[in-house]
C-alpha cells in the first residue's frame, strides 16, 4: 500500500487533467496517476479537438500541445441534399489520440505525477481515505477511467444514456482535404457519420449513433455500410476500425460523492449532440484538480466533492442543458433540416452551433430566430403545395 494526496484512475486527458489542475494549484502534492495501459496507446474517438482545449491547456502551462499538426479551418454538415461549409472562425486540429493523449500523460508526469500501469478492479471508499485495489490509497480520489468507470460504480451512481461509434483510418479522398465533414442520417436519429482530415493524408472516418434503450447494437459490418451510404468512397482502404460507447450529458451532471469525484466519459460528460467529449474531459479534469488542491489546503476534505460539483456546474451548467436540448431537436428530421439551411444563410448561426457542438456553447437567440424562420417557411411551402 503506498499512500498518497491524490489518487486518479484513468491516466488519459481527463486523468492527466486532474493531475495538472492540481499540481499547478498545490505544486508538490503526491498524485498518482494510473492507468491499465502503456502511453502511447490507441483510443477509439473522432480525434477532433477544439481550439478551446488548448486555451484551457495553455492557461495550465501546457502550451504546444499541438505542435505538428496542421490546424483544419473548414466544417461542412450535410443533410440529405442540403449541405452547408464554412471556415470556421478559429481552427480545430484532427490528432490522433495515440499522440494527444500521450502529450497529456508526458505533461503530467514532468509536472509530478506519479505514473502506474494497473488495471483497477476495486475502489473501496472508507472513513479517512480511498482505497485501490489495497496497493494505493488517499484522502481524495477522481475516477476518469473511461465509459465503463470502476469509480463510477463503487459510489453507486448508475450509467446514462449512451451512443456507439465506429472509428478508422483511411486515406483523405481529394474533395474532403482540410475539412471536417459530417453528414447526418436520414433513416436512423440521431446518427451521423464523418470524415475530419488529420492533415498528414489520412483521415479519421467513423460513424456513431445514440442507443435506443434494449435496442441491438448495430455489427461491424452494418455499421461500415452506414458510413459508406452517408460518405461514399471515405472506408477504402481504412484500417484501425474499433468501436466504442459514449456515455452521453444530460441536463444535469451527478459527478461526485463525497471525496470521489469523476470526470470526463467517467462523469458521462460526452456532446449528446455530436459526440465530442475531449473539451468536457480537460475542462472537468483542471476543475477537480484544482477543487483536490483546495480542500487539502483547507483541510476540509469532505467539501471536496460539493466544492468540485459547483464548479462543474458554474462552468458547464447552462451548457448542458442547452446540448441536452439541442440532441432532442436533432431527433426531429425536420428540424436538423431547418438548422442546416439555416447554418447556410447565415455565418453567425454556423459559427453558434459549432461552439455549441465542439465547446461551451448555447442555443442562441439567432439560431432561435433562423431556425424559426426556416420552419415557417417550410411550412409555408407544404401549405401552398397542398393548395
Amino acid at each position: 500500500m503506498t499512500s498518497h494526496d491524490l489518487v486518479v484512475v484513468g491516466g488519459g486527458p481527463a486523468g492527466a487533467a486532474v493531475a495538472l489542475g492540481a499540481l499547478q494549484a498545490r505544486p508538490g502534492m503526491s498524485v498518482a496517476l494510473l492507468d491499465r495501459a502503456d502511453f502511447p496507446r490507441d483510443k477509439t474517438c473522432g480525434d477532433g479537438i477544439a481550439p478551446e482545449v488548448f486555451d484551457l491547456l495553455t492557461d495550465a502551462g501546457v502550451p504546444g500541445v499541438a505542435d505538428g499538426w496542421a490546424p483544419v479551418d473548414r466544417l461542412s454538415m450535410r443533410r440529405g441534399e442540403r449541405v452547408v461549409e464554412r471556415t470556421m472562425v478559429r481552427s480545430t486540429w484532427v490528432i490522433p489520440r495515440a499522440v494527444f493523449d500521450e502529450r497529456l500523460h508526458q505533461a503530467a508526469v514532468r509536472a509530478g505525477a506519479q505514473p502506474h500501469t494497473h488495471r483497477v478492479s476495486q475502489v473501496t471508499v472508507g472513513a479517512d481515505d480511498v482505497r485501490v485495489d489495497d496497493r494505493f490509497s488517499a484522502p481524495l480520489a477522481v475516477g476518469a477511467d473511461g465509459a465503463h468507470s470502476v469509480v463510477r460504480r463503487a459510489i453507486g451512481l448508475p450509467p446514462g444514456p449512451t451512443a456507439f461509434a465506429l472509428r478508422g483510418y483511411a486515406p483523405t479522398t481529394d474533395r474532403r482535404v482540410g475539412t471536417q465533414a459530417m453528414v447526418f442520417g436520414t433513416s436512423r436519429q440521431p446518427s451521423y457519420a464523418w470524415s475530419f482530415d488529420r492533415g498528414d493524408g489520412l483521415a479519421n472516418v467513423g460513424y456513431g449513433e445514440v442507443q435506443a434503450p434494449g435496442a441491438p447494437r448495430l455489427s461491424r459490418p452494418q455499421l461500415l455500410a452506414q458510413i459508406e451510404q452517408l460518405l461514399p468512397g471515405s472506408t477504402a482502404d481504412g484500417t484501425q476500425w474499433k468501436g466504442a460507447h459514449l456515455p452521453l450529458s444530460g441536463w444535469g451532471a451527478r459527478v461526485a460523492s463525497g471525496r470521489v469525484a469523476l470526470t470526463g466519459d467517467a462523469a458521462g460528460m460526452v456532446n449528446p449532440m455530436t459526440g465530442e467529449g475531449i473539451y468536457y474531459a480537460v475542462l472537468t479534469g483542471l476543475l477537480a484538480g484544482r477543487a483536490a488542491a483546495a480542500a487539502l489546503d483547507t483541510g476540509d476534505l469532505h467539501l471536496f466533492g460539493r466544492d468540485y460539483t459547483r464548479r462543474v456546474r458554474t462552468e458547464l451548467g447552462p451548457h448542458l442543458r442547452h446540448s441536452a436540448l439541442a440532441a432532442r431537436l436533432c431527433r426531429s428530421g425536420r428540424l436538423l433540416d431547418a438548422g442546416v439551411r439555416a447554418a447556410q444563410s447565415d455565418q453567425r448561426v454556423f459559427d453558434d452551433l459549432v461552439d455549441l457542438g465542439l465547446a461551451n456553447g448555447r442555443i442562441t437567440p439567432v439560431v432561435l430566430r433562423r431556425l424559426a424562420r426556416h420552419l415557417l417557411g417550410t411550412a409555408t411551402q407544404r401549405t401552398e403545395h397542398i393548395g
